[in-house]
């Protein structure tokens, strides 16, 4: 029951901010600061929070938690020691390393541009924008 009336009193004071923001015309984060002010509610309303204390206090579930997290751990370095030893891991394809002895083909002398244009047309049109604005 204390943990259902500090949910809505967070979210009442979530609203209150979200609208304090909207009077400022700052709609965007009034709409934000109401959106994480309704997920208290919502989360009361849906009995989550009759199961999260339930949860918190059961050594069963701590339990549980823990397994589940030596279980994250052990695939963590299984995963790390498969990559430190250079092994493939199933599912991930790595692209084929470039031959040795290619290389790009050079551009053209004064052609930097991918537009085929040199760089010397950027400056005429730079140019010409100055003189159009009396610089």
């Amino acid at each position: 029951m204390l943990a259902e009336t500090i949910c809505c009193a967070v979210s009442a004071a979530g609203l209150a901010a979200a609208a304090a923001t909207a009077y400022r015309r700052r709609f965007l984060a009034a709409t934000r600061v109401a959106a994480y002010a309704l997920v208290p509610l919502g989360l009361v309303l849906t009995g989550a929070v009759e199961w999260l204390a339930g949860t918190a206090f059961s050594p069963v579930a701590w339990a549980g938690f823990g397994l589940l997290g030596a279980a994250w751990l052990l695939l963590a370095g299984a995963r790390a020691v498969e990559r430190r030893r250079g092994r493939r891991i199933p599912g991930a394809e790595r692209p084929d390393p470039p031959a040795v002895g290619t290389a790009r083909p050079a551009p053209a002398a004064g052609r930097s541009r991918t537009d085929g244009r040199a760089p010397a047309d950027d400056f005429g049109e730079i140019e010409a924008i100055l003189k159009k604005h009396g610089i």
